[in-house]
C-alpha cells in the first residue's frame, strides 16, 4: 500500500515530527523518562485526609454554622460502643459490671474528652434539703435485685437516657466517647479507631456474653479511610489485569500490550507525582483518579496501534504505518484530550471539594497521557518488534459490512434511537436525590452494618443541633427563655421520625423536682431567674471533672445547645424537617433565637443540592467551549452544531435507565455529565474526521464515507469503549457509594455514547448530506 500524501500543513507537520521522533527513538525514550520520574517523585508529598468535612467548601454555610456550633460548646465527634447482652437484659448485675468496666476504660481512648453512659448517668435526688448527685450505677456487682429494679425504673424514666444510652425495651445500651481530634497528625483518626478495636477486643474475651458494635462520627471518618483503602487494594490490580487481557486479546501483540502498558504507568506516575508537588490531599472521590486516568489513557494508545495495525495489514511497511497512524489520528487525538480535560476541569465548579481535585488530577493525567502516546509511544513501537499481521479477516470485513446496513437502514436507525432516547430521557425528571451519608458506604465496609444495628435497636446517627441564644449573658434562665426551648423541645418530640432530643430544659425540670422531695409534681421547669441560677450552680459544683454542663451551656451562660436525633432520612425529609424547626424558632422564639439548625446530618443533606446546582454551570461551560472547539477544529458549524447530539444525549439516556433502575442518585449524579463529555466526544471525534478526511481527501459520497469511516475507526471505537466500559464499571465495584454511582453510571453513559455513533451519527451524517448531490 502506498503511503498517503498529506494534504495539509497540519498534516505535513505531523508526519515530520513523526519521522523525527523515531529518528531519535531513544533520546527520546530517555528523556521521557526522566521526565516522568522526575514528576513522578511528587508522589512522596501525597497525604490522606479521612476527615469528613473535606467534602464542604470553606464557604459552605452549613460547614460555617456548624464549625460555630462546635467552637461554642464542646465538639461532638464521638464514637458509640454499643452493648448487646446475649441474655437480652441490660438491668442485671452481670451486664451493669461489664458497662461499668467499659466506662472506665473508655477514657483511655486517645483524644477522649467525655465518657457518657447509663452507669456514670449523673443521677439526683433530694435527702432533706440537700441536694446529692451520683453515678446512677455504682458497684454493680453488689446491687441487690431490688436495687437493680430501682435503677431500671429511674432509667426508663429518663428522658436523657431512653433512645440515647439505653433502648426502651432495656435490651441494649451505648458507651458514648466524646473525643476532641487535636489535627497535627494525620493518623489521629486511625490511632483512635485501632485503640477502640484492640478495646473492644480485649472486652470481648473478658465478657463473650455480648454483641458488639461501635459507630459514631470519628468512624465515620475511619470508614473513608477504609473505603479508599479497599478501592486502591481491590480496584487498581483489577484495572491492570483487565487491561492485559483486553489489550492481548484485541491487538493481539505483545509488543503493543507492552507499549500501551508503559505509557499508562508513566502517565499515572506523572498525574499522581503532580498532585504531590501541589499540596492534593487525597479523599475517597480523589483516590479513584488512577483508576479513572488508567481508564482513559488507553483510548490514546489504542488508536494509534489499531490504525497502524490496519495500514500494516493493507500492505504497508511498521514505521509508514506509524507515521500514517499519527497523521491521521492527531487532530482526533488532540482534540479528544483537549476536550476529555476541559470536562474534567469543569468538576472546580463542584461545591465537593474533593472533586475538584478528582477533576484536576485527571485532566493532568490526560494530558500526560497524549504527551506520552505522541511522544514515547511512536519511539518505542519504532524500536520494538512489531509482527506484520495477516491479511484482513472477517472482523476487520465486518465493520464493512456494518456500514452497508446502516447506509441501507439509516432512517429506521435514526427514528428508532430517537424513540429510545425520548423514552428514556422522559425519566430523568423523576430520579430523586439522596445524601444519606452512611448509605456512601456499602455492607462490605463495617460502619454501615453497625450505624444501621444501632438505628434499629439504640438510637440514630441524624442530628439536628440549634444553638439558641437568649440574648444576654446569665439569659438561660430567664422563665420565658425556658418556656420557649421547652415548647421548642416538645414541639420536636411530637414529631414521629424524632428518637430523642437532648435540651437543657429537661435537666432544669428534673432539678426542680429533686430539690422539692422528689415529689413528680414538681417536674417543670422554676418560674424564677435566680432560682433557676442557683439550680445550676448547685448542680454544676456536684458534677465530676468531665461530665460538666459544657456541651449543652455556654460558659457565661448567654445560649444552650438543643440536639435532636431523627431515624434514617433522606435528604429531601432532612431538609424539609430542618426548615420546618427554623421556621417554628422565627415564628415562635424571640429575635436572638433566629437560628438555623446545623450538624453533619443538615450538611449532606444539601451538600448534593447545591452540588447540581454548581454542576449545572460547570457542565454549560464545558458543554459550551467544547462545541465551539469542535467547530472549529473541523471547521465547519454544521458538523460542529451536529456533534452536540451524539455529545448530550447519551449521559440523558444513562440517567433516565438509571431512575428506571435505582431511581435514586446521590451527588455523584452531578458529576457524571461533566466527566463524561470529554470522554463520549471521543468516539464522535474520531468517526468524524475519519469521515471528513474521506469527502475531502478522496472524494467520496457520503454513503462511502460513513463506510470508510466505520472500516478505518470502528475497530478503535468498539476497543476503546470495551475498555472504558469495563473500567468504569470496575468503578462501580467500589465499597464507596459516590464512586460506585459514579463508575456505573459512566460506564452506561459511554455504551450509550457507543451505540449512538454506530448509528444515530451516521444517521444524521446521511441524512444530512446526501441531500446534496455528491
Amino acid at each position: 500500500m502506498a503511503f498517503v500524501q498529506p494534504v495539509t500543513t497540519n498534516d505535513q507537520i505531523t508526519v515530520r515530527y513523526t519521522r523525527w521522533i523515531i529518528a531519535n527513538k531513544f533520546k527520546v525514550m530517555a528523556a521521557s523518562l526522566l521526565i516522568s520520574l522526575g514528576l513522578g517523585s511528587g508522589g512522596r508529598f501525597l497525604e490522606f485526609t479521612n476527615d469528613y468535612r473535606v467534602f464542604f467548601g470553606k464557604d459552605n454555610p452549613q460547614l460555617l454554622a456548624f464549625e460555630e456550633l462546635e467552637n461554642t460548646y464542646t465538639k461532638n465527634d464521638n464514637i458509640l460502643l454499643i452493648l448487646t447482652p446475649k441474655s437480652g437484659e441490660v438491668f442485671s448485675r452481670e451486664t451493669l459490671a461489664a458497662v461499668e468496666d467499659l466506662t472506665e476504660r473508655a477514657w483511655q481512648v486517645p483524644y477522649s474528652t467525655r465518657v457518657d453512659s447509663l452507669t456514670n448517668f449523673q443521677h439526683t435526688r433530694a435527702v432533706g434539703d440537700d441536694l446529692y448527685v451520683d453515678r446512677l450505677v455504682r458497684d454493680a456487682r453488689s446491687l441487690s435485685p431490688t436495687q437493680l429494679e430501682e435503677i431500671r425504673t429511674i432509667a426508663l424514666a429518663e428522658s436523657q437516657l431512653v433512645r440515647r444510652l439505653i433502648s426502651p425495651d432495656s435490651r441494649v445500651t451505648g458507651v458514648n466517647i466524646s473525643i476532641q481530634l487535636p489535627k497535627v497528625k494525620l493518623d489521629e483518626v486511625m490511632e483512635v479507631a485501632g485503640f477502640v478495636r484492640n478495646l473492644l477486643d480485649e472486652f470481648e474475651k473478658q465478657y463473650p456474653n455480648f454483641i458488639l458494635h461501635h459507630s459514631g462520627f470519628v468512624m465515620l471518618n475511619h470508614a473513608f479511610m477504609d473505603a479508599s483503602m479497599k478501592d486502591m487494594s481491590t480496584l487498581m490490580p483489577l484495572m491492570y489485569l483487565a487491561i492485559l487481557i483486553i489489550m492481548a486479546l484485541l491487538l493481539r501483540s505483545g509488543s503493543g500490550t507492552i507499549v500501551a502498558l508503559v505509557v499508562l504507568i508513566l502517565s499515572i506516575m506523572s498525574a499522581m507525582g503532580t498532585a504531590g508537588y501541589a499540596g492534593v490531599k487525597l479523599t475517597p472521590p480523589s483516590a479513584i483518579a488512577p483508576t479513572v486516568i488508567l481508564t482513559l489513557a488507553i483510548a490514546d494508545t489504542v488508536h494509534i496501534l489499531v490504525s497502524m495495525r490496519l495500514f500494516m495489514q493493507k500492505g504497508m511497511e511498521k514505521i509508514e504505518a506509524l507515521v500514517e497512524s499519527l497523521r491521521v489520528n492527531m487532530l482526533a487525538l488532540f482534540l479528544t484530550s483537549f476536550t476529555t480535560m476541559i470536562g474534567f476541569l469543569s468538576l472546580n465548579f463542584s461545591e465537593v471539594p474533593p472533586y475538584h481535585d478528582l477533576g484536576n488530577i485527571t485532566a493532568v493525567g490526560v494530558v500526560y497521557a497524549f504527551f506520552f502516546s505522541v511522544v514515547l509511544l511512536p519511539a518505542l513501537t519504532a524500536a520494538l518488534p512489531f509482527k506484520v499481521p495477516r491479511p484482513v479477516g472477517e472482523k476487520t470485513s465486518w465493520y464493512s459490512r456494518y456500514a452497508k446496513f446502516v447506509v441501507a437502514r439509516s432512517r429506521v436507525l435514526l427514528a428508532a434511537t430517537s424513540v429510545a432516547a425520548v423514552v428514556l430521557i422522559a425519566c430523568v425528571p423523576r430520579l430523586e436525590l439522596d445524601d444519606q451519608f452512611i448509605r456512601y458506604f456499602d455492607h462490605r465496609i463495617e460502619f454501615r452494618r453497625s450505624t444501621e444495628y444501632m438505628l434499629k435497636n439504640l438510637t440514630g446517627i441524624y442530628q439536628i443541633e440549634y444553638s439558641i441564644s437568649a440574648g444576654e449573658p446569665d439569659g438561660i434562665t430567664d422563665p420565658r427563655y425556658m418556656k420557649t426551648l421547652e415548647d421548642f423541645a416538645n414541639w420536636w418530640r411530637a414529631h414521629d421520625e424524632v428518637m430523642h432530643v437532648a435540651s437543657f430544659t429537661d435537666t432544669m425540670k428534673r432539678l426542680n423536682r429533686s430539690l422539692h422531695a422528689d415529689e413528680a409534681s414538681w417536674y417543670r421547669l422554676p418560674d424564677d431567674a435566680d432560682l433557676a441560677a442557683q439550680y445550676i450552680l448547685l448542680y454544676e459544683m456536684s458534677l465530676p471533672y468531665g461530665l460538666d454542663l459544657n456541651n449543652q451551656i455556654t460558659i457565661d451562660k448567654s445560649a444552650t445547645k438543643l440536639t435532636i436525633t431523627l431515624e434514617e432520612q433522606s435528604t429531601t425529609q432532612m431538609r424539609a424537617l430542618a426548615g420546618a424547626g427554623d421556621a417554628w424558632l422565627m415564628e415562635h422564639g424571640a429575635e436572638p433565637m433566629w437560628v438555623k439548625g446545623s450538624g453533619p446530618s443538615v450538611m449532606f443533606s444539601y451538600i448534593s443540592q447545591r452540588n447540581i446546582e454548581g454542576m449545572i454551570i460547570g457542565t454549560s461551560f464545558a458543554f459550551v467551549m467544547i462545541t465551539i472547539i469542535l467547530i472549529v477544529a473541523l471547521r465547519s458549524w454544521k458538523y460542529g452544531l451536529l456533534s452536540i447530539i451524539p455529545n448530550v444525549v447519551p449521559a440523558l439516556m444513562a440517567f433516565g435507565l438509571w431512575q428506571l433502575i435505582q431511581g435514586q442518585v446521590t451527588m455523584a449524579v452531578a458529576i457524571v455529565a461533566a466527566a463524561t463529555l470529554g470522554i463520549i466526544v471521543d468516539d464522535t471525534v474520531h468517526f468524524l474526521t475519519k469521515y471528513l478526511r474521506a469527502r475531502k481527501e478522496q472524494k467520496l459520497t457520503a454513503p462511502e464515507a460513513v463506510e470508510y469511516a466505520f472500516t478505518n475507526v470502528g475497530k478503535a471505537l468498539v476497543v476503546t469503549s470495551v475498555i472504558l466500559i469495563i473500567g468504569f464499571g470496575l468503578l462501580g465495584t467500589s465499597a464507596f457509594r459516590l464512586n460506585m454511582t459514579l463508575g456505573l453510571l459512566s460506564a452506561m453513559t459511554i455504551a450509550f455514547a457507543l451505540i449512538l455513533d454506530f448509528t444515530m451519527l451516521p444517521a444524521l451524517l446521511l441524512s444530512m448530506d446526501t441531500k446534496r448531490r455528491d
